[in-house]
């Protein structure tokens, strides 16, 4: 097989470790991956020691020795979050994508604020982002629902679906051309094992009903790379009913880029956008620029996202530490300072 069809490109051979061939990671599963290459699909062992470093993911490419996957090639882009539990390690959801498209549903109240949560991770990633609204044939009014989610979903295309009636799916398939990755990534219950049905023309994942208490199932239990008619590929992801933001800081600010550039023209630098004079968040808020949950919303996951990086960068908890003793110095000399 052509593996450019898999998305390999000729300057990756730099990266290839000698008397080794390339294959695709297809799916992870009991310390075994089930790889695409050149020859077709084959299940191969890590080598020892390879989880030391960066622990193959789905959509990885990797470095071939016989049966033996031998090295993790440089990732080009990840859809990474912490790993679930009482824990500040990182998870790759999927590697080397090229866009994420962040599903949710058109049933009940858009969630925006969950939306955005998975936009800022999705930014992180180093992949383009799209906002993928299934189950449209169940919406009485898809254009208003669209436009309520596209406001906040700044530079991001927010498409509409429906597996049932094929409604938009075209749409989302010329975002995955040939060779092109596209992970999808949300909630459980939200439709992503029927859209990838519908995407690649044949059940490639199971389907269940949403429960009785409206929460969504976990139809998939495994990620897994789906080679789609016309060349496209499709990371399939289980549901995730916890996303926690790993060193996400650059992924927030793009993803609240208009809060951001509020908050760059406030008259003090260190503006927390509460009650100083000069905040130009707060006056956005007050004459109806800016939505107050927004606002909310972006402390939220601002804080999160640094509070990660502090458990992990040993160089972020120093400069934190110095950040604060400079912010406590400027609080005593604030003249408008409470007396």
């Amino acid at each position: 097989m052509d593996l450019t069809a898999l998305g390999w490109t000729a300057d990756r051979v730099a990266d290839l470790p000698p008397g080794c061939e390339p294959g695709r990671v297809l799916r992870v599963d009991r310390g075994r991956l089930t790889v695409h290459a050149a020859d077709g699909e084959r299940r191969v062992h890590p080598a020892a020691g390879l989880h030391e470093g960066a622990a193959p993911a789905v959509g990885d490419w990797v470095a071939l020795r016989g049966e033996l996957a031998v090295a993790v090639l440089p990732r080009r882009s990840a859809f990474t979050r912490t790993a679930a539990g009482r824990t500040s390690a990182a998870q790759v959801v999927a590697a080397d994508v090229d866009v994420v498209l962040v599903v949710d549903a058109l049933v009940g109240e858009a969630r925006v604020r969950r939306i955005e949560r998975y936009l800022a991770v999705a930014w992180g990633s180093g992949a383009a982002p799209a906002v993928v609204l299934t189950k449209a044939d169940l919406c009485d009014d898809v254009a208003a629902v669209v436009a309520q989610v596209a406001e906040d979903a700044l530079g991001v295309p927010v498409l509409p679906v429906s597996s049932l009636t094929g409604e938009g799916l075209d749409a989302v398939r010329s975002l995955v051309g040939p060779g092109r990755t596209a992970a999808m990534v949300g909630p459980s219950g939200v439709g992503k094992s029927s859209l990838a049905n519908a995407l690649a023309g044949r059940a490639v994942a199971g389907t269940q009903d949403i429960r009785e208490d409206g929460r969504g199932r976990h139809t998939t239990t495994a990620r897994e790379l789906h080679v789609l008619p016309g060349g496209g590929l499709l990371v399939d992801t289980p549901g995730m009913r916890e996303l926690a933001l790993y060193d996400d800081e650059d992924g927030v600010a793009q993803a609240y880029a208009d809060v951001v550039g509020l908050a760059a023209e406030c008259r003090y630098r260190d503006c927390e956008h509460r009650t100083e004079p000069g905040c130009a968040v707060a006056a956005a808020v007050d004459d109806g620029r800016l939505d107050p949950a927004r606002l909310t919303a972006w402390r939220k996951l601002e804080g999160e996202a640094r509070r990660q990086l502090l458990r992990v960068d040993a160089r972020a908890r120093a400069d934190e530490r110095k950040r604060l003793r400079s912010l406590h110095r400027s609080m005593r000399e604030r003249p408008y300072r409470a007396r």
